[in-house]
């Protein structure tokens, strides 16, 4: 038996002297100029297997010593009595996440779009390292063209399916909204499947209409520390919602923000949020659900200044709903930011508040007027001041900005402002200093000095729905020189003209009456109409 036990020591020399020669061959090797890297990678993966199967050779050389001890007592009839196994250890306390090792999969949310290949593309291209960034392509629909070329890119993805395609039960009101149960359904399944099956410690969640900038895997590897470590945090987004070209400073394009509000369209979560939200989960809308006070909890996003991707799918459930107006402008970055070199630790709730928000009310107010003119250029950076909500969306459709609010939080905002640049300045538009919290999504904050010509047409639209005498419409209709000649008009298409013109000019005298509340006024003048006017040509 010692001879035996002697050989397996000249085995395990002879393993590791082999595996030492074989290192030292690659290493003395001049290796090509484009196989650097593999070689090293290929190294590495050797020296790994060499040390595993030492400790497995190890572990069997300790057996064959134990059981030839047990062997030669019972020959000599000395009754042995094996020491017993050693208790399992006992399991280790969790550890914290390293994040410069954690694995961040790419979510990839697919349906019948064959353009997939170009968001996967761009993925696979800027991608630093498979390991660490893995891209999991979760598809829904069954469409059988964007399933080829899903599989086509082989091993560099792993592609799952959704296994149910069925309709989903709708109230009547929703039957065409279908599109948004299912999506909601497709996420729940799919993220699911990375913190559940996959086990993942957090997830990047991008559409397959996006298209991501050089710099987009370095923006959330450098910030996925800042979402450990500061918990008034719940996501990492790589989107402006007001990102237009001519409203972001391209030449700081490592400047990020905090928003209360959810941006999406290229996001990143942690698996406890994951914990949170699975079990209450919405059937519909998922991302106006995600923007409830209920869900986000006083939390904020961290946002770029320029977007870190783009949209270019028009076609969706949505058909196209901001594309024309908004999306298909965002600006992508096209500059790569090492953000894991900078010092993000500004981004922090307590320090964040301490910077950003004396620098926004040391800005000098102006009138949108002034911003109009581009006058007061001395000023540099400038606050533009709104009182609640109908006035901020006045300022946002005469700035361009997107003027929608999701339970009280305007797009891209924090604390109720938002940055962007016009003509060539910072402008912030915020509300007052003595701001606390969003409004709650029922309330509207009115200013006293509203103009009563506005107050008196919103009583009278709640009372009648038709502002314009039908008979009167009808007859002003029948005189245009088209009809005149011959053609008809249906009855359901004179209702929808006429609900078109009232809604046209509701909005006209909106516009006028918010110009005039700008204006401390409170009564419409001339001046009002000509600026609405104005406005209007410049918006297209």
């Amino acid at each position: 038996m010692l001879k035996k036990s002697s050989l397996v020591l000249w085995g395990a020399a002879l393993f590791i002297a082999w595996n030492g020669l074989l290192l030292l061959f690659l290493w003395s090797r001049p290796a090509s100029p484009g196989e650097g890297d593999r070689l090293t990678a290929e190294v590495i993966r050797l020296a790994q297997d060499a040390e595993t199967e030492l400790e497995r050779q190890k572990e069997l050389l300790r057996q064959i010593h134990r059981y030839s001890g047990l062997w030669g007592g019972r020959r000599r009839g000395v009754q042995i009595t094996p020491k017993p196994p050693p208790p399992p250890p006992s399991p280790a306390p969790p550890r914290l996440t390293d994040p410069a090792s954690t694995v961040l999969p790419v979510l990839v949310m697919a349906c019948d779009r064959s353009t997939v290949r170009r968001c996967l593309d761009k993925l696979l291209r800027y991608r630093p390292s498979a390991q660490r960034f893995p891209i999991i392509v979760s598809q829904d629909c069954g469409h059988a063209e964007t399933a080829r070329v899903i599989a086509s890119y082989g091993d560099a993805v792993a592609h799952i399916r959704q296994p149910d395609l069925s309709d989903i039960p709708v109230p009547a009101e929703h039957r065409k909204f279908q599109g948004y149960y299912k999506i909601a359904r497709h996420y729940r399944w799919a993220l699911g499947q990375v913190f559940r099956t996959f086990r993942y410690r957090a997830a990047i969640v991008v559409e397959d209409d996006l298209e991501v900038a050089p710099d987009f895997f370095e923006y959330f590897q450098a910030a996925f520390p800042l979402l450990l470590a500061d918990r008034s945090l719940w996501c990492v987004s790589a989107w402006n919602d007001n990102g237009k070209e001519q409203m972001v400073d391209v030449g700081q394009a490592e400047l990020l923000y905090r928003t209360d509000f959810f941006p999406g369209l290229g996001w990143l979560l942690l698996a406890e949020l994951w914990d949170e939200l699975e079990p209450k989960w919405p059937r519909a809308f998922w991302d106006d659900w995600m923007r409830q006070p209920e869900q986000r909890r006083d939390r904020s996003c961290v946002r770029p200044e320029v977007s870190r991707t783009m949209t270019f799918g028009r076609k969706g459930v949505s058909h196209g709903q901001f594309f024309d107006q908004y999306l298909k402008f965002i600006k992508l970055n096209d500059r790569f930011v090492p953000f894991t070199q900078l010092d993000l630790s500004y981004l922090k709730k307590e320090e964040y508040e301490r910077s950003f928000l004396p620098k926004v009310y040391a800005a000098p107010e102006v009138r949108v007027e002034e911003l109009q003119g581009n006058r007061r250029r001395e000023l540099g950076a400038v606050r533009l001041q709104y009182s609640g909500r109908d006035s901020f969306k006045a300022f946002a459709k005469a700035l361009g900005l997107m003027d929608d609010l999701k339970s009280g939080v305007p797009r891209a905002g924090y604390r109720g402002i938002v940055s962007f640049v016009y003509r060539g300045r910072r402008v912030y538009l915020a509300p007052p200093s003595d701001w606390t919290a969003p409004p709650h999504p029922k309330t509207r904050l009115r200013s006293p000095r509203a103009p009563a010509l506005w107050k008196k047409l919103r009583r009278l639209q709640k009372k009648n729905p038709k502002l314009l005498p039908a008979a009167s419409f009808r007859g002003l209709v029948r005189g245009f020189s088209v009809i005149q000649k011959g053609f008809g008009v249906h009855g359901a298409a004179m209702a929808a003209l006429q609900e078109g013109c009232e809604a046209h000019l509701l909005a006209l005298l909106e516009e006028w009456g918010l110009c005039a509340l700008h204006a401390k006024r409170s009564a419409v003048q001339t001046a009002d109409v000509r600026l609405v006017r104005c406005l209007q040509v410049k918006r297209g």
